[in-house]
């Protein structure tokens, strides 16, 4: 199981360690993976029309943000913790994700409506270049997840998510860092250095997803592979709507 490793919380080794196989039951497979994962983002998109419409409309839609940011994280939580529940939670988190993603895009949208118009449509666009890049790059094996390459992704990742925790810290007792949300060349760099860990850790979800195939996870695992990798393209997609908001701060 060492060989199971995974920048994403949601899929490291420990997500496979108690996943029980029942002899002569259907196993995970790649294809069934990806299957569940475009049901999901089917499930996003027609979450994120709700809230996007209802922003244009003139509706206050932070309730539905805050709101469905709780509901997620806590079903994020108990998926990652009840794997086997999956299949029956992950469309939740799916719908709950959508609502969150379509009224942070909406208000980006119309922020920046005038500096960078269809920011939101660039990113989204980029998004998909990258995870397609990414995909091929790891097919191809001209990246290789290897236990060096693991190591460095997960050490970047862990650091980044600290430093966001400790943002978040100081953010409340009115300390900004300049670094996350301003539009300066050190500014610009971390969120290009942000963006590269994201994209990275897309290849260690790919290569979990292959090796948890290999070994005949339980059917159940698709779900829960999808969910992870559902993880990493939405956090890629913020990062990189960041970005370009930094980007378009500077013009």
């Amino acid at each position: 199981m060492a060989i199971l490793k995974s920048g994403n919380p949601a899929l490291n080794e420990k997500a496979f360690e108690n996943a029980v196989v029942v002899p002569g039951a259907d196993t995970m497979t790649e294809r069934g993976t990806l299957n569940k994962f475009f049901f999901l983002f089917l499930m996003v998109m027609a979450s994120a029309s709700f809230t996007w419409k209802a922003f244009y409309d003139g509706k206050n839609i932070s309730p539905w943000i805050w709101g469905s940011l709780i509901a997620g994280v806590i079903v994020g939580v108990v998926i990652t913790f009840k794997k086997q529940w999956s299949p029956y939670l992950t469309p939740a988190y799916g719908l709950f994700e959508g609502v969150v993603l379509g009224g942070i895009s909406a208000v980006y949208n119309n922020l920046f409506e005038k500096t960078a118009p269809g920011i939101v449509t660039q990113a989204v666009l980029l998004t998909f270049g990258v995870v397609i890049a990414m995909f091929l790059l790891y097919r191809f094996r001209i990246i290789k997840a290897t236990e060096k390459f693991k190591s460095v992704v997960i050490v970047a990742t862990a650091g980044i998510f600290i430093f966001y925790m400790l943002s978040i810290v100081l953010g409340l007792f009115r300390i900004n860092i300049g670094l996350i949300h301003e539009g300066t060349p050190v500014g610009i760099i971390f969120s290009l250095i942000v963006v590269g860990v994201a994209a990275l850790n897309l290849i260690l979800d790919f290569d979990m997803i292959e090796k948890g195939s290999a070994m005949g996870a339980p059917k159940y695992m698709e779900w829960y592979g999808a969910f992870g990798l559902l993880v990493t393209i939405v956090w890629l997609y913020l990062e990189i709507l960041r970005l370009l908001a930094k980007m378009s701060s500077r013009r």
